[in-house]
């Protein structure tokens, strides 16, 4: 019967055309062998041999028969059996559909059953919760008695007791709700609260652990226990974990900072320094405290003392950051602040004692101050020593000035120069600040040091103007000073002073151009000092040159008598001026009397008449040359610094007498004094009086084109000095003077 079916089940061989693949293949094998026999049967002597090509092609392709037959017969044979079990795989997929829905009819009937049962079931689950609630009654009915007497515990500070009674508490809430089947009590409402009343008087016990360390160390242990046992507790799935061991160590840092670093507690203004010196003493006391005290009532793993190092950093880091957002800190507040944070907190006197242990190193956290805040504490710093420093400094000068009026003389060192601690007090308040502020930083030294030399320039500034206000007042009459020259002496000294000990304004390692600009304002203030005596040397000695050259002058000394006892008179206490000041003041005081007889001997006012005229005026030139020498080497000038050998110069020019020589003369004149000018010799070729055009331009010329000076001599300037008289349209006409030579007398 099998075989009948697998007959049956047999695919018929199609009868249709053939397939397209069949006839192509066809095709290629009569071309392959059409090809091969017209290679083999090329030749006529192989013809021979086709009846033996002919019986084994045949044999060869009944062989290709055969073996096809067998592959065809096979590929049917494994068809057959694979529909045979397609078949059988059929059947079972039928009955299996027959089996599911056999199954799904008893599902729905199961349902429809279990529905029934439903209320019995809701009645078994409330009979086994009244089971489970009759046997948890008695200690339910104990659960408001517990609650209380646990609040009792914590009230009492019983903080042990206190956390065993509300973990039984919690035990039974978590008993009851399984029983219950998740089923919350009304019964256990205030127990969340209870827990937290707990923490709380844990928080309080931690925060006050400094005190309790001391005082009570058992309830402070007894506090950090039940944080720890807490911390170990496996909390039920579904609740929120109470993290008591890190509320635990906030407290403690809580309560460290309100006692030091409160906003009750931060420096009122220009307390700064009192309060950094109470930490300086508290923080280490502190510290030692947390070791010997706190630690051993802690678990190792809390590491109290660098707990307390880090809270007492961080805190007082916070407190200065609040303290710098305030108000503007005073001088004396900000270098307070500054010299204890960068030098006191890190060193061996606070948190780098070597009494405190590894764990107090707060060197790696967070500095105190930031950049910005050393910027800003540094130039609030310099900004309140500069306005100090230049009240200081304006108190110095009016207190010199004040002395400017006084009916005495300047004061007077036991050498006998003129002295004031003007100076003295300027450094002083210079260099203090400087020296101080080397305490705190470089950088702060250089700030203050560029603020010292600024205020230094403004000072000198002020001091010269000050000094020209004095002359000014003095020479107009509206304010007379008894002893005017005295007291421009005296500033004389204050400016040798201030020169002399500058380069103690000159920090270790700068440039050494960093003074030039106050060694400039020095020298500027000397020049003016000078210039204001060479004033009043001029104002005195002006009348006495009005009647120099003249025919009284001409005959007589007692002109140049005058000029000479006046100017010693002047010049008496120019030895009260310190060395090298009075060198430079003698000779620009000599200078300045060769100058005034210079212009007066210029001013035109005589014109030799004939050649006695002449060769008294050069005598006299030569006589007041020597009385003028005669008189600054009395007062100490060295002869190298004298210019009166001019006059000697002008002897030659007044004594010469052939004038065709003067061009001679006048080169000579040239190359001793190269700033004289052609209106200068002009004027002295007015003053001989003899002197035709003719020979005064060929003096001129020579002056134009001979030699020129040697740079080498150090030539002072004298002629550029004195005004050029105009000279008179007399002296350049025919009928003039100078249109033909005076003959000699």
């Amino acid at each position: 019967m099998e075989s009948a079916a697998k007959d049956k089940m047999k695919p018929a061989l199609p009868c249709g055309p053939e397939w397209p693949e069949q006839e192509r293949a066809e095709q290629l094998a009569r071309g392959a062998a059409l090809k091969w026999a017209s290679g083999i049967f090329y030749r006529p002597e192989q013809l021979t041999r086709l009846s033996q090509y002919r019986s084994r092609e045949v044999q060869r392709t009944c062989s290709l028969e055969a073996r096809i037959k067998s592959v065809v017969q096979s590929y049917l044979e494994g068809v057959q059996t694979g529909v045979w079990h397609l078949s059988r795989a059929l059947e079972a997929v039928q009955g299996t559909r027959e089996a599911l829905s056999q199954a799904h009819g008893l599902l729905k009937s199961m349902a429809q059953a279990s529905q029934s049962l439903e209320p019995l079931r809701e009645r078994v689950v409330q009979h086994k919760q009244l089971q489970a609630l009759s046997q948890l009654l008695p200690r339910l009915q104990a659960v408001p008695a517990a609650m209380a007497r646990t609040q009792t515990l914590i009230d009492t500070q019983r903080l042990l007791e206190a956390y065993v009674s509300l973990r039984e508490l919690e035990q039974l809430q978590e008993e009851t709700w399984a029983s219950l089947g998740g089923l919350e009590l009304p019964v256990f409402q205030g127990l969340g609260l209870l827990a937290e009343s707990l923490s709380q008087a844990i928080e309080t016990a931690a925060m006050a652990a400094r005190q309790l360390a001391r005082e009570d160390p058992a309830l402070l242990v007894a506090a950090l226990r039940v944080a720890e046992v807490e911390a170990g507790r496996t909390t039920p799935v579904g609740q929120t974990p109470r993290d008591w061991r890190q509320r635990c160590l906030r407290a403690l840092q809580t309560g460290l900072e309100q006692v030091h670093f409160s906003t009750t507690t931060l420096p009122e203004p220009g307390a700064l320094a009192g309060w950094l010196k109470a930490l300086q003493v508290a923080l280490p006391a502190e510290l030692a405290t947390a070791e010997a005290l706190v630690a051993p009532c802690c678990p190792p793993h809390y590491k109290v003392v660098q707990l307390w190092a880090h809270t007492l950093h961080n805190g007082l880091r916070r407190s200065l950051q609040q303290l710098l957002a305030g108000p503007e800190l005073g001088a004396a507040d900000a270098f307070a602040l500054l010299h204890w944070a960068l030098h006191v907190y890190l060193g061996q006197e606070m948190m780098g004692s070597l009494e405190l242990g590894p764990e107090a190193d707060v060197s790696q956290l967070e500095p105190l101050l930031t950049l910005e805040n050393i910027e800003q504490l540094e130039a609030t710093f310099v900004a309140k020593v500069q306005a100090s420093v230049a009240q200081w400094l304006q108190k110095a000068l009016d207190g010199e000035i004040a002395e400017w009026g006084r009916e005495q003389e300047p004061n007077t060192d036991p050498s006998g120069f003129y002295h004031s601690p003007m100076p003295a007090i300027v450094l002083q308040i210079l260099t203090e600040n400087i020296r101080v502020t080397s305490l705190v930083s470089e950088s702060l030294q250089q700030r203050v040091h560029g603020m010292a030399l600024s205020e230094l320039g403004t000072f000198l500034r002020s001091f010269s103007d000050a000094l020209i206000r004095f002359s000014r007042d003095h020479l107009r009459g509206e304010a007379m000073a008894p002893h005017y020259v005295p007291y421009l002496l005296a500033a004389f000294n204050h400016q040798s002073a201030l020169s002399s000990s500058v380069s103690i304004l000159q920090p270790d390692g700068a440039a050494s151009g960093i003074l030039a600009p106050i060694e400039a304002a020095l020298d500027e203030l000397q020049r003016r000092i000078c210039r204001l005596v060479l004033e009043a040397l001029q104002v005195e000695l002006q009348p006495l040159f009005e009647s120099v050259p003249s025919r009284q002058w001409l005959s007589s000394s007692e002109l140049l008598d005058c000029v000479c006892d006046q100017t010693s008179r002047f010049c008496r206490d120019f030895w009260r001026v310190r060395s090298p000041a009075v060198e430079l003041l003698l000779a620009e005081a000599e200078r300045t009397v060769v100058l005034q007889y210079l212009r007066a001997l210029m001013s035109g006012r005589l014109v030799c008449r004939d050649a006695d005229e002449r060769t008294q005026a050069a005598e006299r030139l030569q006589h007041d040359a020597a009385q003028l020498k005669e008189l600054f080497l009395g007062l100490g000038l060295e002869e190298s610094s004298h210019c009166s050998p001019v006059l000697l110069a002008l002897r030659e020019l007044l004594n010469l007498r052939d004038p065709t020589l003067l061009g001679l003369e006048v080169a000579g004149l040239r190359q001793q004094f190269p700033d004289v000018s052609e209106d200068h010799v002009s004027a002295l070729l007015d003053l001989r009086g003899d002197v035709s055009r003719e020979q005064r331009q060929a003096a001129l010329i020579s002056l134009q084109d001979g030699p020129p000076p040697s740079p080498l001599m150090g030539h002072r300037a004298l002629f550029s000095l004195v005004p050029a008289p105009t000279p008179s349209l007399s002296s350049c006409l025919p009928s003039g003077p100078c249109s033909a030579p005076v003959p000699a007398e």
